[in-house]
């Protein structure tokens, strides 16, 4: 099965750079969000592996597009992916099922790691 990464920030570099990170691991890139509003659109169009989701974002934030796409799917793999400033935001998105954390700025092969860690979980489900 096919390892499929959603991307979803409002800064292009940051997009850009999570899915360098994700094609040099093997990972096939879903889509890529500018916004809450498109994060959950494209969620729900692609269900991918995994998703990355930053929480300060134009449209609808994080947290609410958290809340979305958990909604449409209880078992996303949603890794937030955000700078440290954001502590409480942070224990919300915990709150609400967010799979891991990746701080910003992000060592491409820390985000890598993470992302690959939910992928051998489903390969584990989908085998057993």
């Amino acid at each position: 099965m096919a390892k499929t990464l959603l991307v979803a920030d409002d800064a292009a570099i940051v997009r850009e750079k999570i899915k360098e990170a994700a094609r040099h691991a093997g990972w096939t890139i879903a889509g890529e969000a500018r916004n809450g509003k498109e994060a959950i659109e494209r969620y729900a169009a692609t269900r991918p592996t995994v998703m990355t989701l930053d929480l300060v974002m134009p449209e609808y934030d994080g947290i609410y597009a958290l809340r979305e796409i958990l909604a449409i799917d209880p078992n996303a793999k949603v890794i937030v992916v955000s700078a440290l400033g954001q502590k409480n935001i942070l224990k919300d998105a915990f709150k609400l099922g967010a799979a891991d954390f990746v701080v910003k700025p992000f060592d491409a092969k820390v985000l890598a790691s993470t992302i690959e860690q939910f992928a051998a979980q489903e390969e584990a489900v989908v085998c057993a």
